[in-house]
């Protein structure tokens, strides 16, 4: 069911940040560090933006293919402009990374760190989903707890929401890489 209320919600809910990101302080994408920049959706007007001004190499898409059919590059279109996408699909608003998608997508993060090239990481709104991979990131970096993670993103992007389920696979994440010491 929460995949198909995501499907009827997503149109109403990308026009509210469209509206939200006119009328108040929000920003449709912040940078948190030299590598990676937290955002909405890249519409395909942001791509000469992103890749000549940001130096956007690699762009980790959170959502489903429905999302980013009519608005966004596909793959192909971001492979032409030189950058590589990697798609961890998650439902809208009540989705959560899996384990194996965190590890993926930090490792795709870290991969263009080592290149010094930046990472666009995405969802519909830049809050939930992605926001979710950017906390693992910096665990990883700095093997910060979920909270400090979550708190740094927050400072940068105060309107990113980290629900409990998603903090619960970000606990999973923290026990593996820190305190198990599987870096």
């Amino acid at each position: 069911m929460s995949g198909a209320l995501a499907r009827i919600l997503f149109y109403p809910t990308l026009a509210y940040n469209v509206v939200m990101e006119k009328v108040s302080s929000r920003r449709w994408f912040n940078r948190v560090d030299q590598t990676v920049i937290l955002g909405a959706l890249p519409f395909r007007s942001m791509t000469d933006e992103l890749v000549q001004t940001e130096n956007v190499r690699g762009v980790i898409t959170m959502n489903e293919e429905y999302e980013t059919k009519y608005f966004c590059n596909s793959a192909e279109e971001w492979k032409a402009t030189g950058v590589e996408q990697l798609r961890l699909c998650t439902v809208d608003l009540t989705g959560v990374p899996s384990l194996e998608n965190l590890h993926r997508g930090v490792e795709f993060a870290l991969s263009h760190r080592e290149r010094g090239s930046s990472v666009y990481v995405h969802c519909k709104a830049g809050r939930c989903r992605s926001a979710t991979l950017v906390a693992a990131y910096l665990i990883r970096i700095h093997c910060w707890s979920p909270e400090e993670a979550c708190q740094m993103l927050a400072s940068i992007r105060p309107h990113v929401i980290v629900r409990s389920a998603q903090f619960e696979v970000l606990r999973q994440y923290y026990q593996q890489i820190c305190v198990a010491g599987s870096i």
